[in-house]
């Protein structure tokens, strides 16, 4: 079964150097919480806010070990009016046999309060 794992983060600057360590920073977590292994993923969507233009996010996930095969795709995020800024979207299509309530979604930074639904049954 393929499932859909979520990630999300924030920057506090246009840098190529804070939107590469934040993206590491979630996708590791993701990884590690989820057992997720590069043969298993399908794909990765990365979205990023209009607010985001110094670097592709997806440069950090080509820098992971086994991960130089997995496609992943980089785009910008609706601007809704008054949504969170500065923010770094992540969504890992992975093979696996985990049901969706036990797929730990992970939330960073400015981000953790976008689904606190899911913070309450993962703890």
């Amino acid at each position: 079964m393929i499932r859909g794992i979520r990630g999300a983060t924030t920057v506090t600057e246009n840098s190529e150097q804070e939107i590469v360590h934040a993206t590491e920073k979630l996708i590791k977590e993701m990884i590690e919480k989820n057992k997720i292994e590069p043969d298993n993923v399908a794909s990765v969507f990365i979205s990023v806010t209009e607010d985001i233009t110094a670097a592709f996010p997806a440069k950090a996930i080509r820098s992971l070990e086994g991960w130089t095969y997995v496609p992943v795709m980089c785009m910008r995020e609706i601007p809704v009016e008054a949504s969170l800024k500065q923010c770094i979207r992540i969504m890992a299509h992975v093979n696996t046999f985990q049901t969706q309530k036990e797929i730990q979604h992970v939330y960073q930074e400015g981000a953790m309060g976008l689904r606190p639904d899911l913070k309450l049954e993962n703890e």
